[in-house]
């Protein structure tokens, strides 16, 4: 498979930015929470080639394909820079008060976090949706018909995580 310019810069070894759900072999970037489990912020991630809307990987040792699914306007080499990043996050994780440690690795959002601290947790929103990582409202899914939205202050920190669905709040929101 030949690889543009980006795509080619982009064959690397790094580190899952993000709490990311799989379903064993595909991780969706919409990060529904049926997958079967969680691969934690951190994981070591080969980046071995890339497919149609796919970044081939080996995420510590196991094969796993990272599909953009719905930010199809990111050019793939910026998609897989999103997830596959040169630092090890748990590293910045343990600067973070012990609150916001415990909110990322239970994959919650807890008010207070910053805009990286909620990546970790719950990995990108959807660029269709949320298309500037400015934006003072992020919009997630955690399946097709349960979407909720992280609302961050003018300090870009969280104030408030809003659903029409109570339930599905309390599961995202750390207390």
């Amino acid at each position: 498979l030949a690889l543009s310019g980006a795509q080619a810069q982009s064959n690397f070894n790094g580190w899952l930015c993000c709490n990311m759900r799989t379903d064993g072999s595909w991780i969706s970037e919409i990060n529904y929470e049926s997958a079967q489990r969680m691969i934690p912020a951190g994981t070591p991630v080969e980046i071995t080639g890339y497919g149609r809307y796919r970044v081939h990987t080996r995420m510590n040792g196991e094969v796993m394909d990272l599909g953009n699914d719905y930010s199809r306007e990111i050019d793939m080499g910026a998609f897989a820079r999103r997830y596959v990043v040169p630092y090890n996050p748990q590293r910045r994780l343990r600067n973070a008060p012990p609150a916001v440690q415990q909110a990322v690795r239970a994959s919650r959002v807890r008010i207070g976090m910053t805009r990286d601290q909620v990546i970790m947790s719950q990995g990108y929103p959807i660029a269709n949706e949320t298309p500037s990582l400015n934006s003072r409202v992020w919009k997630y899914w955690r399946s097709s018909g349960a979407e909720y939205h992280v609302v961050f202050n003018s300090r870009g920190v969280v104030a408030a995580v809003r659903s029409d669905d109570p339930n599905l709040r309390a599961r995202v929101t750390a207390r």
